[in-house]
């Protein structure tokens, strides 16, 4: 699967709708598309997969390491993988989109956002390639796709002032149906808000997807992963619009070495017959009222007790807590499974890279091991003085002090996210 990485000159310049442009013109050429995602986001990902119809791959080199992220990149099936980048392009000190481009060996297209300039586009780009060799990396800047730039002379003038060596690969037009709505966390999800096809349509007649698929090319094999051996246990996974942020090579791995079933909490269904929970992360504050009321959590909550193995991230260890504040102050009672009063701010409270040390055997690991991981959240978890942690939080910021994996029973809520390249997810099918 040949590929191609399409990175921005800042956040903010409209890559997302720059990708899903792409994407839409490859398919309408009659290529087959395999999106992915470069870092840790679970929202832009929804709307590549949205679009292309195949869940986009989440590539971090944070999370998963080199290797990983070449493994997980050929997880993935398509004529050409699109992945769309994070931030700037060089920005980012745990994985960036230059170090994805720099893993997978892959050329990077340039979103640039012309709305303003025409020949400073191209200067704008000849930097970011000629910068790549002044800091000693790897990265090649092979072409532009002009975001917000409209035809005729403005486009001309960008196309004209590129270097002969630098690809111009067309333009997304403004227009203000191709605008995402967001809130905290970041832009709403995709099968919430979902472009307009006719939008997306016409903007895709504006990218040339011959020369992309041209340049893209196929990067290095990985060296072979096996999966464990199967485990004969069956895991709950939870899967609504409260539970909405997990990697699609989580449940791949779940599925490896294990039997999945899903369910919906804020629909009302029971929670099933299983060995073990694992509850993503999400929106639980958007759907408090609808997990008070579940009867799956309140079920969670006694087997729990009884000593259910149940994994919460983020969101999942939101609805464990004992009660829930949204930011328009109203509280809920939740699982109640774990010792915490979980608050929402008008602020995120914490959003970088993590890297976690078990000080005892957890689920997710053992006592001496690390996971890497992602956190963004905009709530914060007041915790019991006799809380217990599993993790020492070597970078980040956790729950508490410094620590986090809040546990009770056999019960780990945390506040990061982890990919399955960590190993977490072996751990925990091993613990059940």
């Amino acid at each position: 699967m040949r590929g191609v990485v399409l990175g921005g000159t800042a956040s903010g310049v409209g890559k997302t709708v720059a990708t899903l442009a792409t994407i839409t013109a490859l398919r309408e050429a009659g290529y087959t598309v395999q999106p992915a995602k470069a870092g840790p986001d679970f929202i832009d990902p929804s709307h590549h997969g949205h679009v292309a119809g195949t869940p986009s791959r989440t590539l971090d080199v944070w999370l998963q390491g080199e290797d990983g992220v070449r493994r997980n990149y050929y997880r993935g099936e398509g004529d050409v993988c699109v992945v769309e980048g994070v931030m700037g392009l060089y920005d980012g000190d745990g994985s960036s989109t230059a170090m994805v481009a720099e893993a997978l060996d892959l050329p990077v297209v340039l979103v640039v956002d012309a709305k303003a300039g025409m020949e400073s586009v191209a200067a704008t780009a000849y930097g970011f390639r000629e910068y790549a060799a002044h800091a000693g990396r790897d990265v090649e800047v092979a072409g532009i796709l002009a975001q917000r730039a409209h035809g005729g002379r403005h486009e001309e003038g960008i196309r004209e002032a590129l270097p002969d060596d630098m690809a111009y690969l067309g333009r997304v037009p403004p227009n203000p149906d191709l605008e995402i709505p967001d809130r905290h966390l970041g832009l709403h999800m995709g099968e919430e808000s979902p472009l307009p096809g006719d939008a997306l349509a016409a903007a895709a007649e504006h990218v040339d997807a011959e020369a992309l698929a041209e340049l893209a090319r196929e990067p290095p094999r990985p060296p072979a992963s096996e999966p464990g051996p199967p485990t004969g246990t069956r895991v709950a996974v939870a899967d609504d619009a409260a539970f909405a942020f997990r990697y699609p090579a989580t449940l791949e791995r779940l599925r490896e070495r294990a039997e999945v079933v899903t369910f919906a909490p804020t629909r009302g269904d029971a929670l099933p017959d299983c060995d073990a929970v694992y509850l993503p992360g999400g929106y639980p504050e958007l759907h408090a009222p609808e997990l008070a009321d579940s009867d799956a959590l309140s079920d969670l909550a006694d087997r729990a007790a009884d000593g259910l193995p149940v994994l919460g991230e983020c969101g999942g260890l939101m609805a464990l807590a004992e009660t829930l504040t949204t930011a328009d102050g109203d509280t809920h009672e939740l699982a109640g499974v774990l010792p915490a009063d979980v608050r929402m701010h008008d602020r995120y409270q914490a959003l970088d890279h993590v890297e976690l040390r078990a000080e005892r055997d957890t689920l997710t690991a053992a006592a001496g091991e690390t996971r890497r991981g992602h956190e963004f959240h905009y709530s914060s978890a007041d915790v019991a003085d006799d809380a217990r942690f599993a993790f020492e939080v070597v970078r980040g910021d956790g729950i508490a002090d410094g620590r986090d994996g809040l546990t009770e029973h056999r019960t780990l809520g945390t506040y990061a996210h982890v990919h399955p390249e960590s190993g977490a997810f072996d751990s925990f099918l091993e613990a059940i």
